[in-house]
């Protein structure tokens, strides 16, 4: 089958950081689906393992988010049958969705919004699964609860942040503080369902306080994580909690300490790395945006679609996300047969 690869990490101006390739099909384990992919998106971690890999032997294949058709299933598989219609962000430790079929677990997939195109539904798993877990699970804020509270969502208009603005405003009753720099940006996380929009260039404590908030009782840091933790003391109100999900090479939380702000970290791959006992929890996570989708209370993300996945447009993807000024997600279509 054709799939898009690389022998060797490094930066993306090499000539072979991204390469079209012939490897074998996939071979389905007894849980697993063999899915037809029709569309994919790239997220930061794309770009991340990219750069920093060191492929042995076999070319390594990226690629987490997907939707697709089920084309064949395990001996196990009890959740989907050949045909129905998937969305699924994946794992990292298996070979990725950049290729024309891909094996999946079956407990880590959903079935795709009806209301949705498969480029619109691809859009959609990691970051609406990292946000979901990030609000629900870290910050452990209830369902329908929050009342009187407020959270803050850093970088609020990025992938994770359009669906957490989204998830936060719909599912419970928190007021949703969202940040974004730009015009454009500041435009999105409105749209999104934001109550209100600050600017992380400028002093976070300050900008609570133009609109009137002393200090708010979640953090969702979605980037500069490190940049942003010396505020974190000073705006997280008294045994509140911060969730990170970015990459960060020191974080001291001992400021953190007095207040006895809880400290959580987001890991969308953790399940699937470890097979957790609650593994197929996201599997129903995925059914409910499906569910939430569908019946118009949350909306698709995708803001971009670079055509059909190759080399070249994979290549244009990993260099959009890379330059940190992604509005909401893009999406590539799946490789034509042929």
């Amino acid at each position: 089958m054709r799939a898009i690869g690389f022998r060797q990490g490094g930066s993306l101006d090499r000539e072979d950081a991204l390469l079209d390739l012939e490897v074998p099909k996939p071979v389905p384990g007894p849980r697993d689906l063999l899915v037809r992919v029709r569309a994919v998106s790239v997220n930061p971690v794309d770009t991340k393992v990219r750069a920093g890999a060191k492929p042995s032997g076999e070319p390594m294949i990226l690629g987490y988010d997907a939707a697709g058709v089920v084309e064949a299933a395990g001996s196990d598989v009890t959740l989907f049958a050949p045909g129905d219609e998937v969305f699924y962000a994946g794992t990292i430790k298996r070979p990725g969705t950049n290729a024309e079929l891909h094996a999946v677990d079956e407990r880590i997939v959903g079935r795709k919004p009806r209301s949705l195109d498969f480029a619109e539904a691809a859009a959609l798993p990691l970051t609406g699964l990292t946000a979901w877990e990030l609000l629900f699970d870290r910050l452990r804020v209830p369902r329908g609860g929050g009342e009187g509270q407020a959270i803050l969502i850093v970088n609020g208009a990025g992938g994770v942040g359009s669906m957490l603005v989204q998830l936060a405003r719909q599912l419970t009753g928190l007021r949703v503080i969202a940040t974004a720099s730009r015009s454009e940006t500041v435009a999105w996380a409105t749209q999104m369902g934001a109550h209100d929009v600050i600017d992380h260039r400028k002093p976070l404590h300050e900008e609570l306080a133009r609109i009137g908030v002393k200090a708010v009782n979640f953090v969702a840091s979605l980037a500069a994580s490190d940049k942003h933790l010396a505020i974190y003391p000073r705006i997280i109100a008294p045994q509140g909690s911060l969730a990170v999900i970015d990459d960060v090479k020191a974080f001291d939380i001992a400021g953190l300490r007095q207040k006895a702000i809880t400290v959580a970290w987001e890991g969308v791959f953790v399940r699937s790395i470890y097979e957790t006992p609650d593994m197929i929890e996201q599997h129903h996570i995925l059914g409910e945006i499906a569910r939430l989708i569908d019946e118009g209370m949350l909306h698709g993300t995708m803001t971009r679609d670079l055509g059909e996945m190759n080399a070249a447009t994979l290549k244009e993807a990993h260099g959009l996300v890379e330059s940190g000024a992604m509005v909401g997600k893009l999406v590539l279509r799946g490789i034509s047969a042929g």
